[in-house]
């Protein structure tokens, strides 16, 4: 597929999705687009990897219903990350780890169909995270971070080396990009004038009650939030001077709770996947610190986690024992959870990724 001509026009793009889903024969009618909310993740399969495509019916009694599984046409296989979905808009992205790719998803009606394939930069391998904003779509690996521009995927910026193959997860802020490494350190890459990365990378310093198996991220405005997972305190806030606060999270800490993977939600309101203790953990904070507020059960160990744009929903993915699970949670103006609905198993042991397209 030419991915510039794909470019070149909303009305082309569409009549080419459009003849993509009548040859595919994937969807069989087509609605406005925004009138259903999805629910995208990935199969992660190391050898044919594919996008899960769940509907939200969100009446009295809320269900989650099998829409599409979309192969991506590359390979699978990350583990230990989070982020490998984005959607923002009409478009999303997944990595293929396998295939040292990147796909981008284009939303017509209520459908998901593949796009271009986005290849990393020269010696870049491994994508198992990425992220949209700034007018960019960025990847990490296990051995670069990388910025391309968003929707048209040429390389933009400069590349930023990694000194070993523990990145877990790439988030943007307004003026800076953070990755964590689960080795134990928190990359911090200034952006460009343009949103691309500069090319410059520093760790930033952190405490050692809060600097062991860094794992999730998510940004509110220039705001790191991050779960240190296997610390004392789990959750910690940086700012944009990268100075650190920990936040103690549930006890007792690690191994018995570890809030892993991190979604913002409303104002003040953090929501942490947690694993081992099978939870939704929840923090409130400012710009100078927060506090632990309370945990949500979950049925099964819950990794990656992510809040819809219109903020009403919390979506998490989860393995249980039959399987992989997406769990949708209703988000109340006081930001407390209720569960709204689960997927049903689709015979796939694990997803990873997880976004909302609205």
């Amino acid at each position: 597929m030419n991915f510039d001509r794909l470019q070149r026009s909303l009305l082309w793009r569409r009549g080419f999705v459009l003849a993509a889903l009548l040859v595919s024969g994937a969807l069989a009618a087509q609605g406005q687009r925004g009138s259903t909310t999805l629910v995208v993740t990935s199969t992660n399969d190391p050898n044919n990897n594919a996008v899960v495509v769940f509907e939200l019916q969100p009446g009295g009694a809320p269900s989650l219903t099998l829409s599409q599984i979309v192969p991506t046409g590359g390979k699978g296989g990350a583990s230990g990350n989070a982020g490998i979905v984005q959607f923002d808009g009409e478009l999303g992205a997944v990595a293929n780890y396998g295939s040292n790719s990147v796909i981008q998803l284009i939303r017509y009606g209520n459908g998901i169909v593949p796009g271009g394939t986005i290849r990393l930069a020269p010696d870049c391998e491994g994508p198992d995270s990425v992220a949209l904003g700034q007018g960019h779509l960025y990847v990490v690996g296990k051995n670069c971070a990388e910025s391309h521009t968003w929707p048209r995927g040429s390389l933009d910026g400069s590349v930023v080396s990694l000194a070993d193959n523990s990145a877990a997860q790439i988030a943007v802020g307004r003026s800076w990009a953070a990755v964590t490494m689960t080795s134990g350190s928190v990359l911090h890459l200034p952006l460009a004038g343009d949103g691309g990365l500069s090319g410059a990378s520093s760790a930033i310093s952190l405490p050692a009650e809060a600097n062991n198996t860094p794992l999730g991220e998510a940004f509110w405005g220039d705001v790191l939030g991050f779960t240190p997972a296997h610390s004392a305190d789990s959750f910690a806030i940086v700012n944009a001077k990268q100075d650190v606060y920990p936040v103690v999270g549930p006890t007792p800490a690690y191994p018995t709770n570890a809030p892993c993977w991190v979604a913002k939600g409303a104002g003040n309101v953090w929501y942490t996947g947690n694993s081992p203790g099978q939870a939704i953990s929840i923090f409130f904070s400012d710009a100078d610190g927060g506090v632990f507020y309370k945990s949500v059960p979950v049925p099964g160990v819950p990794t990656d986690i992510t809040v819809s744009p219109d903020g009403n929903w919390l979506a998490v993915i989860y393995t249980a024992a039959d399987g992989a699970h997406v769990g949708v949670y209703s988000i109340d103006a006081y930001g407390g959870l209720t569960q709204a609905a689960v997927s049903p198993a689709i015979d796939v042991a694990s997803f990873s990724g997880v976004a909302f397209s609205q």
